[in-house]
């Protein structure tokens, strides 16, 4: 140890000390400050999907089954993602699409649809609307801050790592709940409506899959907790919004964990819901047929206010850098009508994800996994009986639940473009074991442009 003494021969502590800070506020000098907050942002996407199914057994058919011949649909959307900062907590959002397109047997016949992007589309003719156009507010407490990256719809900066955040406008209910990082865009990712999202959330959305509401969230390190009102379509899978909304409305809520499992990233995520709609129920239904004659109807049972409630559950978990697992649990009441996503009551998901790192591919992505869809006993009752949902019905059913298989390659051919082979087995089509299998495959091309779509980064 080397001792610095003054003329007197005692220690000069104030000298290192002097020095010690010196080196301290140069070393602060060095480091970099936090970058200015974006400003604003552009992001542009396209998505073109085509699909095809040959023949099948299919000994009957109905006014909603998948048809038994060999169709080939085409959908596409195009999105254009526009995000301004209008104070330094302050977001506006303005997303304005085009979609266009043809599902397979006019999107009916399977409650797994296998195209995700047919929710955007609401004629074979692409038309534009406005995707979204809300305001996102933070509220933050407490120092610490975290970075984001410039996005679509988010602008790169610091936000409060605890804050309370507001969004209100038009949005799809699905960009903040249930979200999960395997398995949620159709556009890179499964296409299978019950596995980008829980298919057993009839969750609130017209025809294209938007609404109008506000979203609630208390963020902090390692919790998140959202809860949702929004409005619902005045008819099952309409484009108008039925703008009772102390009547009829969604609610949703959700609560988020996140945790580390051996320095992997693992969330959890429980989401309750309760929709109140201009809706009827299965058994009003089968029991009015049985009083008349004829077939159940359920428009014909429909009331203002009628309540649905769910609840799903969500799991990822990353097991190496290039490998992640993930999860859906789904369940509904089963007795009300099925109003705005698709016609499913139970549900089971589960598959692998793999990047292409090992053959030195790290922006491909191969996956697999498999969906197991039901339906409530009364709800059975209402097809065998020859009703129908606003998706499916073969006029009369052998109830079994619908299994579908999906896998996919996704492959980067150049920045921002990716090709995408996927396919899809159904057992069951629309719950009916005398249907079916079908096998549906499918070719992706996906086209996106931002800040950072040249840039190599993994």
């Amino acid at each position: 140890m080397v001792t610095i003494q003054s003329q007197k021969g005692t220690p000069t502590r104030g000298l290192l000390a002097l020095l010690l800070l010196s080196y301290s506020i140069g070393a602060s000098a060095q480091t970099p400050a936090p970058p200015d907050p974006e400003r604003w942002n552009i992001f542009y996407q396209a998505t073109s999907i085509g699909q095809y199914h040959g023949t099948f057994r299919s000994p009957y058919s109905g006014p909603f089954s998948l048809q038994n011949y060999p169709e080939r649909d085409v959908s596409l959307t195009t999105t254009l993602f526009f995000a301004f900062r209008l104070e330094n907590s302050t977001m506006l959002i303005f997303d304005p699409e085009i979609a266009g397109g043809k599902g397979l047997s006019g999107v009916n016949g399977l409650a797994n649809s296998p195209n995700g992007e047919l929710p955007r589309v609401a004629t074979a003719t692409p038309k534009p609307s406005i995707a979204r156009l809300y305001i996102s507010h933070d509220f933050g407490f407490g120092s610490e801050k975290e970075s984001v990256d410039s996005d679509e719809n988010q602008l790169a900066g610091q936000r409060p790592m605890n804050r309370y955040t507001i969004d209100v406008g038009r949005f799809a209910i699905t960009d903040f709940f249930d979200d999960n990082k395997y398995s949620h865009d159709p556009r890179t990712q499964f296409m299978g409506w019950a596995v980008m999202y829980n298919g057993a959330w009839d969750y609130p959305a017209d025809t294209r899959g938007y609404t109008w509401g506000w979203v609630h969230e208390l963020h902090l390190r390692n919790w998140s907790l959202r809860y949702a009102s929004t409005a619902m379509p005045r008819v099952a899978n309409g484009l108008r919004f039925d703008r009772r909304l102390f009547v009829n409305r969604g609610d949703v809520f959700e609560g988020e964990y996140r945790y580390s499992l051996k320095k992997h990233a693992g969330i959890i995520r429980a989401m309750p819901y309760i929709n109140h709609a201009n809706a009827g129920t299965y058994a009003d239904a089968v029991r009015l047929a049985e009083q008349n004659g004829g077939t159940p109807s359920v428009i014909a049972t429909r009331k203002n206010g009628t309540l649905k409630y769910g609840i799903g559950l969500n799991m990822e978990q990353e097991i190496t850098k290039d490998i992640g697992v993930f999860a859906r649990l789904g369940w509904n009441d089963g007795k009300t009508e099925s109003f705005a996503f698709t016609a499913i009551d139970r549900l089971a998901t589960g598959g692998v994800s793999l990047t292409g790192t090992r053959w030195h591919r790290p922006f491909d992505t191969v996956a697999t996994e498999l969906t197991a869809s039901g339906i409530s006993g009364v709800h059975a009752l209402y097809l065998a009986r020859g009703g129908y949902d606003f998706l499916i019905s073969d006029g009369r059913l052998q109830y079994g639940p619908e299994y579908i298989w999906e896998s996919y390659y996704n492959a980067r051919l150049f920045p921002g473009f990716f090709a995408s082979f996927d396919l899809q087995h159904v057992s069951n089509p629309a719950y009916n074991q005398q249907r079916g299998p079908v096998w549906i495959p499918s070719l992706r091309l996906h086209f996106e442009v931002g800040k950072n779509t040249f840039r190599d980064k993994h």
